[in-house]
């Protein structure tokens, strides 16, 4: 008899873990293992899911019934993806071997085990499916064309990408939908660590170049998709040709160009297309590339945000100028008043606070000087100097970070220099946290 949902007293056995009960269910009727329930899911499919192991050998140890694995019209696919999916290993090693004709049965997109594997990253599921079929991994799906390696490259599954390329190194130059290979799907889903894996593992330079239909090599798609980490990763690969042109003749460059023309260039972009005109400048000289363009009219600079940024930078630049300047007319532990020297001169913490204190008053000095111009032209400003801008700041605030944390270890006691101890924690900390909070943000311009 079956519930509502169309499950058995075996279903439920399995959905609520009750391992001995449905051993017990399947002594008195081992048939109904393969029943499907109103999700086209059989206690098979729950068992293998679940991890019961004593349940799975239980129903696969009586005679198969053929028609009853047949590739199932649910996306739950056969017992083997669930398996796969739960990342229940024994589960795996034990269909693979009483059922072995499980492995070449998919689900209604077409999808095998592998592709399962694949997506969650498990890396002994991929070995131990290679290892029994080695043909799994040049299957590809329904939906998009995708090999397992497409899929992996998809998720971000870098362990999975290892195993199946040390197995079947010739499936990167498989291509999915849109004629992409395994580059285009990272590059397309943003998952660095698998385009950094890829790069590392895979050699020939012509896949790195290859264009999809329309034309697009992984750079141009980064390009296009304003995937900039990605594109700046792919530029660091001596193999990356950055003066390919795509079907309507565009470079990655002139792709990244033409939101400059528009306005709509944000800070990320500005310096990816900085890197990509100076890559273009180094390699393609002997090449036929669009033309540069050329920056547009000060009234295309709409950006709202624009007008408060240089007036935040003049201020924080102008507060660090104000403040290592007076500190120099204030220098810790004081002057002799006979000679007007410093009383801790010699000491080499004294050199570290002129030093830095220095540092941070002369990039403060150039913050404010270069955004004092920057309404001549808002729009080469925000390109070419902006950044330059942000990271004197960052700069300068290091340097009076230095500087308070040497003047408090020079004015303490010799006898007492804990205070000083902690200040010097305290303060090399600040830049952790802060890296800590917004990570690689903090050499960009949060513009």
């Amino acid at each position: 008899m079956t519930n509502k949902a169309g499950n058995s007293p075996l279903h439920e056995a399995v959905r609520h873990h009750k391992g001995a009960v449905a051993v017990a269910l399947l002594d008195a009727d081992p048939l109904r293992g393969h029943d499907l329930n109103e999700r086209m899911e059989s206690p098979l499919h729950m068992a293998a899911r679940e991890g019961l192991v004593n349940v799975v050998r239980k129903i696969v140890d009586f005679t198969w019934v053929e028609q009853e694995f047949l590739p199932s019209v649910s996306l739950s696919g056969t017992a083997l993806h669930q398996a796969v999916l739960g990342g229940h290993i024994r589960v795996v090693e034990i269909l693979l071997e009483k059922r072995p004709e499980m492995i070449d049965l998919t689900d209604s997109d077409g999808n095998n085990a592998l592709h399962y594997a694949a997506q969650k990253n498990d890396h002994r599921a991929v070995e131990m499916l290679l290892n029994t079929r080695t043909e799994l991994a040049y299957k590809r799906n329904q939906k998009n064309l995708s090999s397992p390696l497409h899929v992996a490259a998809h998720y971000g599954s870098t362990d999975a990408i290892k195993a199946l390329l040390r197995h079947c190194p010739d499936v990167a130059e498989m291509v999915g939908s849109h004629g992409r290979n395994a580059f285009h799907a990272s590059v397309a889903s943003g998952k660095l660590n698998a385009l950094k894996c890829l790069l590392r593992h895979i050699r020939p330079a012509e896949l790195l170049n290859r264009v999809d239909a329309a034309g697009n090599t992984p750079l141009h798609l980064a390009a296009k998709m304003s995937r900039v980490t990605s594109a700046l990763m792919l530029l660091k690969d001596r193999r990356v040709d950055p003066c390919v042109r795509d079907h309507e003749g565009h470079t990655a460059r002139s792709l990244v160009e033409t939101k400059l023309v528009t306005g709509e260039m944000d800070a990320y972009e500005m310096y990816l297309w900085k890197q990509l005109k100076q890559q273009e400048a180094k390699r393609c000289r002997k090449q036929q590339l669009p033309p540069l363009a050329t920056y547009p009219s000060r009234r295309a600079s709409n950006d709202k945000y624009f007008e408060r940024i240089v007036e935040t930078y003049i201020l924080v630049a102008t507060l660090i100028a104000t403040v290592t300047f007076a500190a120099t007319f204030t220098m810790p532990g004081g002057y002799d008043q006979q000679y007007g020297i410093a009383l801790h001169g010699h000491r080499p913490a004294f050199k570290i606070f002129v030093i830095s204190n220095t540092i941070a008053m002369c990039s403060s000095i150039v913050v404010v000087f270069c955004f004092i111009w920057a309404w001549q032209d808002p729009v080469k400003f925000k390109v070419d100097q902006l950044l330059w801008g942000h990271r004197l700041t960052v700069i300068a605030c290091l340097a009076m970070l230095v500087s308070l944390m040497t003047a408090v270890f020079i004015t303490m006691p010799h006898n007492s220099r804990w205070p000083a101890y902690v200040v010097i924690a305290i303060g090399a900390s600040t830049p952790a946290v802060v890296f800590l909070m917004l990570g690689r943000e903090v050499i960009y311009v949060p513009l």
